[in-house]
């Protein structure tokens, strides 16, 4: 037996273990709302997680779809920038992927355990790159409104002059 079949064998216990990992990751007050709300309105946190962490499994255990991974790890990633978590903290679910796979098959199947553990690691990195970007983003906001309101009081002040478009000399 392959390594992906003994993988899709142990699918829903893997992937359940997995959105358990990412969900202990929150505050005790977020755990019991995240495990408690099944709504998509009112909890789209724990419908992200659910939803996204089985295509993200599903997808490194095929190794084949980039862009799905990219995708769920996007969509994981944006909820986990706009909270307080360190980046380490943010996009450590990945990698607790690897403890929890090896805790449920045990030590068999080594050589193709690891190339899914490499797979694994690139998403990692992949994961640290969207979270840096959303990172970004939110310090690019962030800016911009510092700006807009600082040129608003100027404004009010009436400290900010219009400078006149100057001709160039000829």
């Amino acid at each position: 037996m392959s390594l992906n079949d003994i993988l899709a064998e142990n699918r829903s216990t893997i992937v359940k273990k997995w959105q358990e990992a990412i969900i202990q990751s929150y505050p005790k007050e977020t755990r019991k709302f995240l495990k408690r709300e099944k709504s998509q309105f009112a909890n789209p946190v724990g419908l992200i997680i659910t939803k996204d962490v089985e295509i993200l499994y599903d997808e490194l255990v095929k190794g084949e779809d980039t862009e799905k991974i990219f995708s769920s790890l996007d969509k994981i990633i944006r909820i986990r920038a706009v909270q307080d978590f360190k980046p380490s903290h943010a996009i450590g679910f990945v990698l607790q992927l690897k403890s929890i796979v090896r805790e449920t098959l045990g030590e068999g199947v080594l050589a193709e355990l690891h190339l899914l553990e490499d797979r694994i690691d690139a998403t990692a990195l992949l994961a640290f790159d969207i979270y840096s970007q959303c990172r970004q983003q939110l310090y690019d906001i962030r800016v911009k409104e510092v700006r807009s309101e600082y040129g608003r009081l100027l404004e009010r002040a009436n400290l900010l002059k219009e400078i006149p478009d100057q001709e160039p000399a000829t």
